[in-house]
């Protein structure tokens, strides 16, 4: 039981050096390992060597959270140093504001916006989305292996099967599924960027904001013959 809490803890204590390495640079914009340990010792108020820093920017290159950025040059005798700076990935690990943003954004087009214009902006954004896909046109089976890896990119978790009578598109996953628990607008505007990435009208069968397990669209067969 010590072993194991001894990993955990080592785990933990971890994770927590190379979030506090991420904020070290994201308030600094840039850093050597020198800067880095002098400013971890600070907040940990323990011993930590450069050999261990470097360990943890290893980590975190290899996770395409931090890039190097250039070499700085001593005013002391010795080599160059190498300087990190934060990846747009590392952005991700850092408290945000969207969630309300966007909650407060839907509730403000829902109550002052008339419902035909609505449409039209969910149309728009979806049209705009669908055009930053650049799924070229193909038949339909192609098509969908494009739309899934697309959706994929974007974290809905898709994949398609066929089914006797057709098609069917699944999303197990959806990215903003807080935001549209209390909205059905985005699930509005989901269905008509699925329908403008395939190129075809689906129907859906099922929708994860409903309690179901995933988003369901199904292409019947002689719409994806004639697409």
């Amino acid at each position: 039981m010590i072993a194991v809490r001894n990993i955990v803890v080592g785990s933990v204590f971890m994770q927590e050096t190379r979030q506090f390495i991420l904020e070290i640079l994201r308030q600094k914009a840039q850093a050597t390992v020198d800067e880095i340990v002098i400013e971890l010792k600070k907040r940990r108020g323990n011993v930590i060597t450069a050999v261990t820093v470097r360990h943890h920017l290893g980590e975190l290159l290899k996770e395409d959270l931090i890039s190097l950025s250039q070499l700085r040059h001593r005013n002391t005798p010795g080599r160059p140093q190498q300087v990190y700076v934060l990846t747009e990935a590392a952005k991700d690990y850092f408290p945000n504001n969207y969630q309300p943003l966007v909650n407060h954004l839907l509730s403000q087009i829902a109550t002052t916006v008339p419902s035909s214009q609505v449409n039209v902006l969910l149309e728009g954004v979806a049209t705009c989305m669908a055009s930053d896909a650049q799924i070229p046109d193909l038949p339909l089976l192609q098509r969908l292996e494009c739309v899934v890896d697309y959706l994929n990119q974007h974290g809905y978790n898709a994949h398609w099967e066929k089914d006797v009578e057709g098609y069917y598109l699944f999303t197990a996953n959806c990215p903003y599924h807080k935001a549209a628990e209390d909205n059905q607008m985005l699930c509005d505007m989901d269905m008509k960027l699925v329908a403008a990435l395939l190129g075809v009208i689906p129907r859906l069968k099922s929708r994860i904001s409903n309690g179901d397990a995933t988003c369901s669209y199904f292409i019947p067969e002689y719409e994806a013959v004639n697409s």
